[in-house]
């Protein structure tokens, strides 16, 4: 049986790796592609990861510029403003990016429909997240509607972490053999390695392996200064 190809929205990070692994396991090694977006993110040592961990499991890999990004300087991604661990007047952190999710997933589907690619894949998760509206449930349900009415082209968008804690993804990423690329992924808001372990992204990170009882393979790489 002829399986689906499948291309993955891949920023190099703990979660976007479960989720490449989770496809390589779900569609076959041959039959998946990584995408990768450069927006002038402050933390662009994540494209590093996304390189090598792409090669680590040895599916195609592409990078595609979105400097548009750049024009939006009021949170702590593309910005120059300081990373913080509150949330503003609205209810979110400083480190959202309005329309991020949105943007790279309908260029993906851009992508795959030009690759004849029909499942797109991505980390999102309204679980032990940051609160950003574009990783909730009902916008990725809404926008898939969006991409078929506007492309007329059936894509289906999976979330295999929409539901999962950060415990729950350290273990999934465990069972499906992801944890030597772990040990590459780049998570720190920052855009430091060794990571600064006081970000958000750090502390939610360090949580949810602790919770899992699993040692972090890049603190144990950091400490090796490998």
């Amino acid at each position: 049986m002829t399986k689906n190809k499948a291309l993955v929205i891949f920023s190099g990070g703990q979660d976007s790796t479960t989720c490449l692994y989770w496809a390589i396991d779900k569609f076959g090694q041959n039959n998946v592609k990584a995408l990768s977006f450069d927006y002038g993110q402050r933390h662009a040592i994540e494209l590093e990861s996304a390189k090598k961990i792409a090669q680590l499991a040895s599916v195609p890999h592409q990078v595609i510029p979105i400097n548009t990004f750049n024009a939006i300087q009021n949170n702590a991604l593309t910005g120059n403003i300081e990373v913080e661990n509150t949330t503003g007047e609205n209810g979110l952190p400083n480190t959202f990016v309005p329309g991020r999710n949105l943007i790279f997933i309908t260029f993906a589907a851009a992508i795959a429909y030009q690759d004849k690619i029909t499942d797109l894949i991505t980390g999102v998760a309204q679980t032990d997240y940051s609160g950003y509206p574009d990783c909730r449930e009902n916008t990725i349900e809404s926008l898939q509607k969006t991409i078929a009415l506007g492309m007329e082209y059936e894509v289906k968008i999976h979330t295999p972490l929409m539901h999962l804690n950060k415990q729950q993804t350290v273990k999934l990423a465990e069972k499906i053999g992801a944890m030597e690329a772990m040990a590459y992924t780049h998570t720190c808001y920052n855009g430091q390695f060794p990571p600064c372990g006081e970000c958000p992204a750090c502390l939610l990170r360090e949580k949810g392996f602790k919770a899992a009882g699993v040692e972090d393979p890049l603190l144990t790489r950091a400490n090796a200064n490998v």
